[in-house]
């Protein structure tokens, strides 16, 4: 169900193509997804190295990185997708130097926490809820799709999470569909996702297997592995990971399974700084 439709400004003289697009890697969850005339930010972190965010209930993570840019070396942003509210997705520099008028679709909890900071302009979204957005003859669809912040009944102590399905329309034909999974485990409601969006052209995989007070909350090697395999996409980029302290399942292990399962072909691996450059 498609809750709003946004017209974004766009300069009608510029063509853009819609056969190629990038995505740069800024370091954790933070992308820049550029296509069809569309700059998307994903979860914004900007803070430095040896830099503490918070977690919440009193718990912290310290960077152990540093961004691949600045948060004012950022290029103008169409919209920003935030799959929650903790301190490693919407940090105190993003709370601190984005314009508080960006669109930003994100989830009920994170909306409050939001407002309460002077964003302006958010979209909540419920689970398999849309907003759409229109820029010249190109419409971006967004859905949020279910996430589970760690295993039961640890999960309802923590916020609740969205992965993105995001679907790039031209003439109400798709374009390109990209598949965001947020900050989750592998659990019975991501098949749903694969029955709802069985041909994801790039799926972006939250790694890291975060654990907090040792309980694993974010994926780690096994279960992207899994995930990969329930989504099934043509091609997967692993992000969320080797950022902060509190993970502790590191790229290199996924890296190991990944060639276990005969799957290196389809991963296309970034590191800070990097873009990846698809074509349709």
């Amino acid at each position: 169900m498609i809750v709003k439709e946004i017209k974004l400004s766009s300069e009608s003289e510029i063509s853009h193509k819609l056969e190629e697009g990038t995505i740069f890697f800024i370091g954790n969850a933070s992308l820049l997804i550029r296509y069809a005339g569309l700059t998307i930010l994903t979860d914004p972190t900007f803070v430095r190295m040896h830099e503490k965010v918070s977690l919440g209930y009193g718990l912290k993570s310290k960077r152990l990185t540093n961004p691949a840019i600045d948060i004012k070396d950022l290029p103008p942003i169409d919209l920003i997708i935030l799959s929650h509210f903790h301190g490693d997705h919407f940090d105190q520099a993003a709370i601190q130097g984005l314009d508080k008028y960006l669109p930003i679709d994100t989830t009920s909890h994170a909306s409050k926490e939001l407002t309460k900071r002077g964003f302006t302009n958010i979209q909540k979204l419920d689970k398999w809820q849309s907003v759409s957005f229109v820029k010249g003859n190109v419409k971006l669809v967004i859905t949020a799709t279910p996430g589970r912040h760690g295993p039961l009944p640890i999960s309802f102590l923590l916020p609740n999470v969205m992965g993105s399905i995001l679907d790039f329309q031209g003439h109400n034909d798709k374009l390109f569909r990209l598949y965001i999974t947020g900050d989750t485990l592998v659990y019975h409601q991501i098949k749903e996702i694969a029955k709802r969006y069985n041909d994801v052209d790039i799926a972006l995989l939250h790694l890291g297997g975060t654990r907090v007070m040792g309980i694993l909350v974010t994926m780690d090697a096994e279960q992207g592995v899994k995930m990969f395999n329930t989504i099934n996409p043509r091609m997967a980029i692993p992000i969320h990971y080797n950022d902060y302290d509190v993970f502790k399942s590191p790229l290199g292990d996924f890296q190991k399974e990944i060639e276990k399962a005969g799957l290196d072909n389809r991963i296309h691996y970034l590191t800070h700084g990097e873009t990846y450059s698809f074509k349709l």
